[in-house]
């Protein structure tokens, strides 16, 4: 395979007939003899009892997993930063957002292939956002990239008050593609359904206003649910889940002017922190290059590799630093959450865990771990409500991280509480 190459594959389990094949970073078609081996191995490892999840060549990881056994999805990936934990939350996604846009029933039950291949089309574009670089965490952490606004709670109080007036219990505001304020039943649908519902609003054209139809993969695989969503000011939507009534027409006619006309300025304030994921008034360590904060009770998460706004002016290759620091922070997650924090809950039946135990003589869990190279340092750190992981410059001294790290947790905390 080409370098930095990743090919995903659909097929209908029963028949190996190819439904979908996307790809980034190579202008090459796979073969249908390349695919079928690849489907052909994995259906003999079935049928001799065996499990086949992963395996990997000289410069190539490829990982299988089967759904309800009706759809198989293969990844192949030479990506230098892919491991086994990446795919297959690649793979989690994939099959979530195949839900998600035309029902679990269309795919359990393929009554008509080429129907199939035709309605899944609908999916290319989230499908498509998940295979490309993204400024967003939520792929691998299954939690909603979020941002701390200055006007939050003004902001919380509009939501509410238009969720209500629209006849529904959830509402989210998103801003860039992170959530800014979303309704308390929201928080309550599964981590993966809320991830997808953002990472769907931000992958289709921009629009003032949209009635979707959307199945939730946990919650509502089988039975729609309308997705509303009006463009408040360019960047940012509300949106809303609701059942048959009230009629776009009437929202967008008689209340998104009544309760979001009153609060543009905050909106618009709304983008202008987004890149940091918080306001320039939250006081972050210099050394911090990069900052990755889950909240595990409401699976949402806060993220950033640009900690210090003034570096747009200081750096002139900043945008290629970013992109590296991106890259260390999501390998350092899957190393951390694949090898020391392991998960207490996973959502969802098809959900595997991908990690690796310690060596026996360790008795105990680890609550914190760090990582050294000659660019860069990482640590991490669990506690019962959030998991933080920081991103160091190297001359950070290693003794100090700790310390760095406590008070960064005390201060997303406490002092602007996330």
């Amino acid at each position: 395979m080409e370098e930095s190459a990743v090919y995903l594959l659909c097929l209908a389990a029963s028949s190996g007939v190819p439904l979908y094949c996307r790809s980034k970073g190579s202008s090459k078609q796979l073969t249908f003899s390349v695919i079928g081996s690849l489907n052909g191995v994995h259906m003999f490892a079935n049928n001799q009892d065996v499990l086949l999840t992963a395996t990997c060549t000289g410069n190539t990881r490829v990982v299988w997993r089967a759904f309800h056994d009706s759809i198989n999805l293969i990844v192949m990936s030479s990506e230098s930063a892919a491991s086994d934990h990446s795919l297959h939350k690649l793979l989690e996604n994939v099959f979530g957002a195949m839900v998600l846009v035309i029902g679990l029933d269309e795919l359990t039950n393929i009554k008509n292939v080429e129907r199939l291949k035709k309605d899944l089309r609908a999916c290319y574009k989230l499908i498509d956002s998940f295979l490309m670089e993204n400024e967003k965490m939520g792929d691998l952490t299954q939690c909603v990239d979020c941002v701390i606004a200055n006007d939050t709670a003004i902001l919380q109080e509009c939501l509410d008050d238009f969720t209500q007036a629209a006849e529904s219990n959830f509402g989210c505001l998103i801003a860039g593609g992170k959530v800014v304020a979303a309704t308390e039943k929201w928080w309550r649908l599964s981590s993966q359904e809320v991830m997808l519902l953002c990472w769907l609003v931000a992958s289709l054209p921009p629009n003032s206003s949209r009635d979707y139809p959307v199945y939730l993969p946990q919650g509502s695989p089988t039975v729609p649910h309308r997705l509303l969503t009006f463009q408040l000011v360019p960047g940012v939507d509300v949106c809303v889940l609701c059942g048959p009534s009230p009629s776009l027409q009437k929202v967008e006619n008689e209340l998104v002017e009544r309760f979001w006309k009153p609060v543009v300025d905050p909106l618009r304030a709304c983008l202008r922190v987004q890149m940091r994921s918080f306001p320039a008034s939250v006081p972050i360590h210099r050394g911090i290059l990069s900052l990755l904060l889950v909240n595990r009770d409401l699976n949402k998460s806060l993220h950033t590799v640009q900690a210090h706004p003034a570096e747009d002016v200081q750096n002139p290759d900043l945008k290629l630093a970013l992109a590296q620091r991106r890259l260390a922070l999501r390998s350092f997650y899957t190393l951390a959450m694949s090898r020391y924090f392991t998960s207490d809950h996973v959502d969802g039946k098809n959900s595997l865990q991908f990690e690796e135990p310690f060596p026996n003589s360790f008795t105990h869990s680890a609550h914190q771990c760090y990582t050294v190279s000659s660019t860069h340092k990482c640590y991490g750190m669990k506690t019962e409500a959030h998991l933080l992981f920081l991103l160091f410059s190297a001359d950070v001294p290693t003794f100090s991280m700790r310390a760095i790290a406590n008070k960064t947790m005390q201060l997303f905390s406490k002092d602007f509480p996330f």
